[in-house]
């Protein structure tokens, strides 16, 4: 199961995202997502746990959860082509 974590604390790095879901199971990958010129993470990353079972109960105890004074967003990934498309950048330049 994929799991989408948003909200991270910007300090927040692969580890620590792989221990904080690590309590509900075991976790096949964890990855905070990192903005490719910078290096800066970008808020939100991936977990990855083999058992749907495990995966649910960590988006039902850390959905809301409070992680670095931010409220975690969590919930199961959808594919790309499944999310609606964010047309909110307006006209390049």
């Amino acid at each position: 199961m994929n799991i989408y974590v948003g909200n991270l604390p910007y300090s927040m790095n692969d580890d620590e995202l792989r221990a904080s879901f690590s309590e509900f199971g075991a976790v096949q990958s964890a990855s905070v997502v990192k903005d490719k010129f910078t290096g800066r993470s970008r808020g939100f990353g991936f977990v990855e746990m083999p058992d749907s079972a495990a995966g649910n109960q960590a988006i039902e105890a850390m959905n809301g959860r409070n992680l670095g004074g931010r409220p975690l967003v969590v919930n199961e990934a959808r594919p790309r082509d499944e999310r609606p498309m964010r047309n909110d950048r307006g006209p390049r330049h």
